[in-house]
């Protein structure tokens, strides 16, 4: 009997326990391709032969995932938590995203051959452990009945290089987090204390590639790989990259992120990959970023319905329709038949003279300027970063922000009827640089009536200018893809756009200088028109519910 389980099973309202009679195997050896072996914990319901298996594979120690094996094998399913290469007592080096599905596939070899084994697999987890789900579901047919990978990708290369950019503060930090836990289980916790203040030092250090040393203390080569491969179609990252064949997994998928997670622009693609092949995916996005309580409930309590019904026949406990999302503002949850919704339409926001926002096309004006400096970065504010326990994430007051220079800020007019936006958001921007390399960034914020500018979603763009272009005089269209969201904005609310040249340190800054994101040292300071008229109009596109 756990207490654990039962202290979880109460706080993300499980369904009910049908035994506690739980039984565990310890330490199961299984070996890899190359001779190593890998350890396993294996949670089965004590008597009970030919019941599903859930196989979860993490780099964060099994330990941490005991409880959700006894929850599996409480409902009728038995669990296999695996512990991935060089983490807990697993043998060999582990190298992050490497590797993955040569493991996988030899600890599905070794499933097979197991007596208890009846040929029916499930698999879930989040972020990583989502990772080594995309790894080898393709392979896994027909044995895989069903997984659920919750805010994750299929892919890692444009989560760590989003839109020719770096994310900087959270792979620095989840490189601390996975050196503390190799340590010892509660290393990241001993850490805790002296890990922020070796990061916020980390964040400013150039050379880039030099950052893991005073981050870590150490020479990290994840890192080093990570900062000298930019490049999308750079071979490093092939290997290790599956969303070219998400739609061929005929599994069934329950993908679950939030509007907040980092990843959950990737997710959504993933999830689209498999709607267009007909693969009846699920998804769930909630109002969360990427390790708030709230999501690990719903993600507990969603993942465990779906290997219920696909593994177990227990088809009731799906809902009807197989989209659900949060929409903020409305503050209620909503069902539809897919993402995105057919029901909306593009509305533009053009940027207009004197700050403002509005549907009517501009006038021939001067364009607003701004000077960004990347010795004092333009910083960010809540938002799809990875804050410790989900703090600092999300929504946040935009104020302070918005009172720098190196901001430029364009509100609405006070809606006088409320206006839903659902789905992808993008801004079309034409603009001008004196630099070489910059960086712009776009963000959409809801403006209350107290005169608070809450953060809704945002996204970022690095632009290179080779010789030919006239930097000085010449305006060029640029399109970022930011955040999609699902909002309600209230009568008597006003819409607002912000728009900048960086957030750091949840992106690394651009130094204006096209010197690469590793060996980068130099400064130049920008300067930065951004164009609103007739021939130029810059402008913010959303999907608008339609009445």
């Amino acid at each position: 009997m756990s207490l654990m389980s039962r202290l979880v099973a109460r706080l993300y309202k499980l369904p009910k326990a049908e035994t506690y009679d739980i039984e565990v195997e310890k330490a199961l050896a299984i070996p890899m391709h190359d001779g190593v072996s890998l350890r396993a914990d294996r949670y089965f319901v004590r008597g009970k032969e030919s019941t599903p298996t859930v196989l979860v594979r993490t780099p964060y120690g099994r330990g941490g995932y005991g409880f959700m094996g006894r929850i599996l094998a409480e409902r009728g399913l038995q669990a296999v938590i695996q512990s991935c290469r060089g983490s807990d007592d697993s043998e060999g080096k582990a190298t992050p995203f490497r590797g993955e599905r040569e493991d996988g596939l030899a600890t599905l070899a070794w499933l097979k051959k197991q007596p208890w084994f009846d040929g029916r697999l499930g698999m879930l987890g989040p972020s990583y452990l989502g990772f080594t789900q995309w790894a080898i579901a393709r392979e896994a047919s027909p044995m895989l009945k069903a997984f659920s990978t919750h805010v994750t990708s299929s892919e890692f290369h444009t989560v760590i290089h989003p839109r020719g950019t770096f994310l900087l503060d959270t792979f620095l930090q989840w490189l601390q987090l996975t050196q503390s836990m190799a340590r010892s289980p509660w290393g990241a916790i001993f850490d805790a204390f002296s890990a922020g203040r070796k990061l916020k030092k980390a964040v400013y250090t150039l050379p880039l590639r030099e950052a893991d040393v005073v981050a870590l203390g150490e020479v990290s080569q994840t890192w080093r790989d990570w900062v000298e491969h930019p490049a999308p179609d750079d071979a490093f990252w092939a290997s290790e990259d599956f969303h070219k064949e998400v739609g061929e997994i005929t599994a069934p998928n329950h993908l679950i992120s939030g509007w907040y997670d980092i990843m959950l622009p990737q997710l959504l693609r993933d999830f689209r990959a498999l709607q267009r092949e007909k693969r009846s995916p699920y998804l769930t996005i909630g109002p969360w970023s990427h390790s708030s309580t709230g999501l690990q409930s719903e993600a507990t309590r969603a993942s465990l319905d779906w290997m219920q019904a696909h593994l177990c026949g227990k088809k009731d406990v799906l809902r009807k329709l197989p989209v659900r999302i949060y929409v903020t503002g409305a503050e209620e949850w909503r069902e539809m038949e897919r993402w995105p919704p057919r029901e909306t339409h593009e509305q533009r926001w053009y940027l207009h003279a004197k700050e403002s926002l509005s549907t009517k096309t501009p006038e021939d004006t001067p364009p607003s300027t701004y000077r960004y400096d990347p010795q004092d970065p333009t910083p960010n504010v809540g938002g799809a970063i990875n804050g410790v326990m989900g703090r600092g994430t999300g929504p946040q007051d935009n104020r302070k922000l918005e009172a720098r220079a190196d901001v430029l800020v364009f509100t609405s007019a006070i809606l006088e009827e409320p206006l839903e936006v659902v789905g992808p958001i993008r801004a079309e921007l034409y603009i001008q640089t004196d630099v070489p390399c910059t960086d712009f960034f776009v963000r959409l914020c809801d403006v209350l009536p107290t005169g608070k500018s809450m953060n809704l979603c945002d996204g970022i763009l690095r632009i290179k200018l080779d010789s030919s272009d006239d930097m000085e005089h010449k305006a060029r269209q640029i399109r970022i893809e930011m955040w999609p969201t699902a909002h309600h904005f209230a009568r008597g609310h006003r819409l607002r756009v912000q728009v900048s040249s960086g957030a750091f340190p949840r992106y690394a800054r651009s130094l204006g200088t096209c010197e690469s994101i590793a060996e980068g040292v130099r400064f130049q300071v920008a300067e930065q028109r951004i164009f609103h008229d007739v021939m130029c109009p810059s402008a913010i596109i959303l999907p608008v519910l339609s009445k």
